[in-house]
């Protein structure tokens, strides 16, 4: 489906932060489109909201017909936690304040993104549930970036893109304002411990990355507070292999099963706003 690109500003806590705005072209059906804030990863510390184009974010404009968001939020090498969830959760409002103008379904607002960008839907997710200004229908945290300590899968890492060196630096620059004290869920979301509430998810994640235990650890406990919750496991791949490597096998099983998990979720989940 063809789209068209606007930029928007959007205000926030440190004054107007750009934004990309992505709507499909032609008529907006009579029920609305599913709205989707789509946040980009770079460890919090690096990225820019143009990598939706080469993330699964761009498909759910092209293939699903949405309206995809994507703030440019500021990153933790001049502004750490709370800076990026902040400008976020202000994008997650301008969306939802301008839904009859873009034509979304308030009732069908979708997060998600990958690495970082995966970590911040984890905690706008938990944000948004305990400020009940905004109910997020369906969230995709993908491959995502949840846990400041050390996991099994994260100590001593050294695969390609994202090893256990970045990921002490990257967790280092976004927290060092919260040194020397345990952060709150919405910095690292591993550390919630009530995950009632939440949106469904889905995710996928390689089994040689870091990111891999706080992964399926995220899963197991939205299931266990009776949220519906699924995790496609990747053996062998490293991180965001499904961008590096989109035209190998897995990395085209990846895309499709994303896809299939999407479509389903724009017939099955309806959250009221």
């Amino acid at each position: 489906m063809p789209s068209k690109q606007e930029t928007v500003k959007i205000s926030g806590p440190a004054g107007p932060r750009r934004a990309l705005l992505i709507r499909p072209r032609g008529e907006t059906p009579a029920a609305g489109r599913p709205g989707v804030l789509w946040i980009h990863g770079g460890g919090y510390s690096m990225g820019m909201p143009e990598m939706v184009y080469f993330s699964r974010g761009i498909s759910l404009a092209r293939k699903f017909g949405a309206v995809v968001l994507a703030p440019d939020y500021r990153l933790s090498k001049e502004s750490p936690y709370p800076a990026a969830l902040e400008d976020c959760w202000a994008a997650l409002v301008w969306l939802k304040e301008h839904a009859a103008e873009l034509g979304v379904r308030t009732d069908q607002i979708i997060v998600g993104g990958e690495s970082a960008g995966g970590g911040l839907t984890a905690a706008l997710c938990m944000l948004a549930r305990d400020r009940g200004q905004v109910r997020i229908a369906f969230q995709l945290p993908l491959y995502p970036m949840l846990d400041d300590r050390d996991t099994p899968s994260s100590r001593d890492n050294h695969a390609p893109v994202w090893n256990t060196r970045r990921n002490h630096r990257g967790w280092r620059l976004y927290l060092r304002d919260l040194a020397g004290s345990e952060p709150p869920p919405t910095a690292a979301p591993a550390r919630q411990t009530d995950y009632r509430n939440l949106p469904p998810a889905y995710t996928f994640v390689g089994d040689g990355e870091p990111f891999y235990c706080e992964t399926l650890d995220y899963i197991r406990r939205l299931r266990e507070a009776g949220v519906p919750a699924e995790v496609d496991i990747y053996p062998t791949c490293f991180h965001a292999f499904d961008l590096y490597l989109h035209w190998t096998r897995k990395g085209r099983a990846a895309v499709r099963r994303f896809e299939e998990w999407v479509g389903f979720a724009l017939e099955h989940y309806f959250a009221a706003n």
